[in-house]
């Protein structure tokens, strides 16, 4: 598995996504930087968080419109597989890659800690190896997480709704939404399923040591999709 991962000015996530790719899973990463106008030979790109050109103006807005978005776009539209994290799901909507928008938390404050994610919606490259209903614990860490979309149902209609924050027992409540999102929206898809969105950070939880192993759940199934080979991942 070669995975592109692109870097934006004020990009922090980068190093912790190479890391589990190389490190923890044993493939390939490698940088590229924002202002190429081509992707190198790859399997699957990720846009990591952070806060790309310091939020100005709005969260992701400068960085659509970097040079190898273009790419990133061209790459998409082939169906290849695109995650973006927190800030890469920021860019991600500012680009028209997905729906929808990512706004000021409801409580108007930066939010770091753990929350619970349940897996569902239509099967993308990083989630079809992973039973439906799985319940994951990932660690979020920002401030304009809210998800909203000016035709939600449509959106949940659709399946395109990938994860949704939950409590530790699988309920959808007001108290386990962290930032206000709409249905308690923690990730989507785009219509064709490649291009994957989410505000958790999964690359934050790939080892025993920082407490949670869930997030590499969606390295495994994307090295299962690149491989052919969709079996489920043990639950």
């Amino acid at each position: 598995m070669n995975v592109a991962i692109v870097r934006f000015p004020g990009s922090n996530c980068d190093d912790d996504v190479a890391h589990l790719l190389r490190r923890v899973l044993g493939a390939s990463a490698r940088f590229v930087w924002h202002k190429e106008h081509e992707l190198p030979p790859c399997d699957a790109v990720v846009l990591p968080g952070g806060f790309s050109y310091g939020d100005y103006l709005r969260a992701g807005a400068l960085a659509a419109h970097s040079p190898i978005l273009a790419a990133v776009r061209r790459y998409a539209e082939q169906g290849a597989p695109v995650l973006g994290i927190c800030n890469g799901f920021q860019v991600l909507c500012e680009a028209g890659l997905l729906d929808g928008a990512l706004t000021r938390n409801a409580g108007l404050t930066f939010i770091c800690r753990d929350v619970h994610v349940l897996v569902e919606g239509r099967p993308t490259p990083f989630t079809a190896a992973i039973p439906a209903g799985r319940l994951l614990r990932l660690p979020i860490a920002h401030a304009d997480g809210r998800f909203v979309h000016p035709d939600v149902e449509a959106l949940e209609a659709e399946s395109r709704v990938v994860f949704r924050y939950v409590d530790a027992g699988g309920g959808v409540t007001e108290e386990a939404n962290p930032n206000g999102s709409l249905h308690n929206i923690a990730g989507i898809t785009n219509a064709a399923g490649n291009v994957l969105g989410l505000m958790p950070h999964p690359e934050r939880a790939g080892e025993a040591l920082l407490g949670s192993t869930d997030g590499r759940l969606l390295f495994d199934s994307l090295q299962r999709h690149l491989s052919g080979s969709l079996e489920r991942v043990d639950p």
